[in-house]
């Protein structure tokens, strides 16, 4: 059997693992940062949980979870050709498609757990049934942080710092697009097409995807006339800059109190922001709709300047999805880094740094008998003082060792031979530059630092 694994799936060498921790740390250093607090949740949950919170099209990409492995058996025959009636005898459970509606599940559950306004972070993976392509998979990581009990935009503005110091800590230049939902219901009002809201924003989120004319076209299959989309091409076609693109919106959204509710929140934000700059570009993107039908209000996208890939980072206000599992009128808002796209664009932009890679700093090498055993004894010295170091396992020749350790990217390799024994010395070589010197124990430790 020639080994495989799933397609949208990948495996991680440890050079790739490494540099995947290197950007949960710095997205996990800045959520802590700003005191957010961890949990996990199962990979599965009830299917009852998952279905109908995503729209038509995410339940279509939920991977659902037979109940057994026979569990097949009990089912007629009739019944294989109805996947209706096959679902509710052999799924119950599905494999999350993403971190917030369990979030939401949790925060029901253990409500009385829990300090609101409650603040949390998440770096866990998620699966989705799509078609795997670049910068889209099956399995992935989504690193999310929320605030839920609090209905200020403070929350917002918040979510929004820290999207901004972690891509300044990556070195990733991006756009941060901001818009609001309740903008979206505004130009549904307008449109003469209030009923159609859901259809509007799934249609718009696909506007980078594939392009005015086919949004249009599935607007037109969804029922809304042709007169009701000339309406929507204005707004989406704003200019200029953020104040100017708020100014035009109250203008053409005046007659709907949704409409002017989101540009009273948007202009909030902006002027939040003016006490608190960002470092990164800000953009109000009237074109972004983010296709998930929990947000209500304020909705957040990121995307890479300098690297052709789509979304990196993404989220949105959402003011009552806990509802839906008893616990009503508690807004929420949050934010998800998606880790597997950002490393995608780090490595197309080459900024990775050496030390993400790096693991162990020395090798000694082994040479066997009294040598060996002194080498150990280094070996767990440099440890207790915070230096990663390892002793070669095997007595093999110093070429094979040599090797060993360029291969595996080890800066600095230790000999401690006979005569380095009788002088109580280490032979120290920097594998980078070639210099080897013959110098004391304390002396070492500090060239290794």
């Amino acid at each position: 059997m020639k080994p495989s694994i799933p397609k949208g799936t990948r495996d991680f060498l440890p050079l790739e693992t490494a540099r995947r921790n290197y950007i949960f740390d710095t997205i996990r250093n800045v959520y802590k940062k700003y005191g957010y607090a961890p949990i996990e949740t199962p990979a599965m949950e009830n299917l009852s949980t998952l279905l109908g919170k995503y729209g038509d099209e995410g339940d279509k990409l939920l991977f659902k979870i037979l109940n057994s492995g026979d569990a097949f058996a009990g089912v007629a025959a009739g019944d294989l050709a109805d996947s209706a009636a096959l679902a509710l005898k052999t799924c119950e459970k599905g494999l999350r498609y993403d971190l917030t509606v369990p979030f939401a599940r949790f925060v029901v559950q253990h409500q009385n757990d829990i300090v609101f306004p409650f603040k949390r972070y998440q770096l866990q993976p998620v699966w989705r049934a799509d078609r795997p392509q670049k910068g889209r998979y099956r399995e992935f990581y989504q690193c999310d942080a929320d605030v839920i009990g609090s209905a200020s935009l403070l929350n917002e503005v918040e979510l929004l710092q820290i999207i901004d110091e972690v891509f300044s800590l990556l070195d990733i230049n991006v756009a941060i697009k901001l818009n609001n939902r309740k903008v979206l219901s505004g130009v549904a009002d307008i449109m003469g097409a209030a009923d159609k809201l859901v259809d509007l924003t799934v249609a718009i989120d696909k506007m980078d995807k594939i392009g005015r004319e086919a949004v249009t076209a599935e607007l037109l299959a969804k029922g809304i006339p042709a007169a009701a989309i000339e309406k929507l091409q204005p707004v989406l076609s704003l200019s200029g800059s953020n104040c100017e693109k708020l100014a035009a919106l109250q203008t053409t959204l005046a007659a709907s109190p949704a409409g002017m509710a989101g540009v009273e929140e948007l202009q909030k934000i902006l002027d939040y922001l003016q006490t608190a700059p960002l470092r990164q570009t800000l953009e109000l993107d009237l074109s972004l709709a983010r296709g998930l039908n929990y947000y209500t209000g304020a909705i957040f996208e990121v995307k890479a300047k300098d690297a052709e890939m789509g979304s990196i980072c993404g989220g949105g206000r959402y003011d009552d999805l806990t509802g839906i599992f008893g616990l009503s009128n508690v807004s929420g808002v949050g934010i998800s880094f998606g880790a597997d796209r950002i490393y995608d664009v780090l490595w197309q932009l080459g900024k990775f740094p050496a030390a993400a890679a790096e693991s162990t700093r020395v090798l000694f090498f082994n040479l066997g008998g009294a040598e060996e055993r002194q080498a150990l004894k280094y070996v767990q010295q440099m440890r207790a003082q915070g230096i990663v170091a390892e002793l070669y396992p095997d007595r093999h020749k110093l070429k094979k060792q040599f090797d060993y350790a360029a291969r595996r990217g080890i800066p600095f390799a230790a000999i401690v031979g006979e005569e380095e024994l009788a002088r109580g010395v280490i032979s120290l070589k920097d594998l980078n530059s070639g210099v080897q010197q013959s110098i004391p124990f304390d002396e070492a430790v500090k060239r290794i630092r």
